[in-house]
């Protein structure tokens, strides 16, 4: 009996699954394995053309949104709504102002005067309306406007206020250009006037207070202003009449630069031959010989304007021949003559004794500099003005103007 149970126990799990039964018709139907494989490849190919258009589409709607650029359609120099604001906030600047309302508690803003500020790009803010920017030819009206009625005008002063103006609404001007991606004539002759006005501010400005001008700044924008001005002139297509000129601009004011020189050895040989290029070139590899008075000698031939971009060097480049005279003549029976030196160093004899005494270096009284190399001695920071010595700057101005110096025609 117990082995018959055990067999009862085993019977079930030894027991096979009945086949399913299947209809002829099923059977009919059902696709053989070459069809079954060539239905599902049909179907994988169909769902994967289906997802690489769907990835398609993405792409070319992304690449649509980025091919959109926002066209300004203000035409004022200041949009009516931030006018409005600004209005509201009692934000306007003095020289916007209304004639006749500068005393009252709100004064109202003058749309003939005012100009769009420069504002900070800030999340959740739309600086793509084309309410809110101005076309390449309003910008260009805007930036004459500034230069013409504001740097220019013999009224408005003291002119460290009138550069804080321009400055920023330069720099609303650049930001509408840069949205809208500004480029050709009307790009080239704004950025040419701002880095005209950058470079006579860094002289005209030279040894005011910080809290007034920050040279360091005013050089930040300048050098970006000047950089995307060099790549238009390489990428553009049209001709550009001024391009010698900021060329040699360019490698004056960043004299010693193995970045600016490599970029002027790699223009053309027509325009690496010019007069303006070529007395840049020498002078700075006057600079870079570290011969002073070869350089002094041939900054004489520079214009006003290329003698405010090389002003900054003009203390390096003295000190520098006063320390090389201190160990060349240095010796106990040694005199140099006063007037001679200041010759050298393009300074009248009052501005070269100063000089002498600010580096330890003694001037007799038959005007003669004692050099030793033992009493040459750095002047302490902040007492050397390099505004004291700008003669070689101020005998170029003249009779030129502020209009004539930005505009180019000088």
């Amino acid at each position: 009996m117990m082995l018959e149970s055990d067999e009862l126990r085993k019977r079930p799990m030894n027991r096979r699954r009945a086949p399913r039964r299947i209809s002829y018709s099923q059977r009919r139907d059902a696709p053989t394995g070459g069809e079954w494989r060539q239905k599902n490849q049909e179907q994988w190919r169909g769902q994967d053309k289906a997802q690489v258009s769907q990835v398609e589409e993405d792409e070319r709607h992304e690449q649509q949104g980025k091919e959109t650029v926002p066209r300004g359609i203000c035409r004022t120099m200041c949009p009516a709504r931030e006018l409005r604001v600004r209005e509201t906030q009692n934000r306007l600047h003095r020289f916007e102002m209304l004639a006749g309302t500068e005393r009252d508690r709100r004064p109202r803003g003058d749309p003939l005067r005012s100009v769009k500020e420069y504002s900070r790009p800030a999340a959740g803010k739309d600086s793509t309306n084309p309410n809110d920017l101005r076309p390449p030819a309003v910008l260009l009206k805007t930036v004459r406007y500034l230069i013409d009625d504001i740097a220019a005008s013999p009224s408005l002063h003291p002119w460290t206020e009138v550069y804080s103006f321009v400055f920023d609404r330069l720099r609303g001007v650049k930001q509408d250009m840069i949205i809208q991606r500004v480029s050709g004539l009307d790009c080239v002759a704004i950025l040419e006037r701002t880095v005209r006005f950058l470079i006579y501010a860094s002289y005209r400005l030279c040894g005011e207070p910080l809290r007034l001008y920050d040279p360091r700044i005013n050089d930040t924008h300048l050098q970006e202003n000047l950089s995307w001005l060099l790549d238009c002139y390489a990428t553009g297509t049209e001709r550009h009449p001024n391009q010698e000129e900021f060329q040699a601009l360019g490698l004056l004011y960043n004299l010693g630069s193995a970045r600016a020189t490599q970029h002027i050895m790699e223009l053309p040989e027509r325009l690496r031959s010019t007069p303006a290029i070529r007395l840049s070139l020498s002078i700075n590899r006057a600079f870079l010989e570290r011969n002073p008075v070869r350089l002094l000698r041939l900054a004489q031939n520079l214009n006003f304007l290329q003698c405010c971009a090389l002003h900054r060097h003009l203390v390096t480049c003295r000190r520098d021949l006063l320390l090389i005279f201190s160990h060349g003549y240095s010796s106990r029976n040694s005199r140099f003559p006063l007037d001679r030196l200041g010759q050298l160093l393009s300074l009248d004899t009052s501005l070269t004794a100063q000089l002498c005494q600010a580096y330890g270096l003694e001037v007799n009284q038959g005007n003669q500099v004692v050099f030793s190399k033992a009493a040459f001695t750095e002047p302490e920071q902040g007492e050397l003005h390099c505004k004291l010595y700008h003669n070689i700057v101020d005998e170029k101005q003249r009779d030129l103007t502020v209009v004539s110096i930005i505009h180019g025609c000088a």
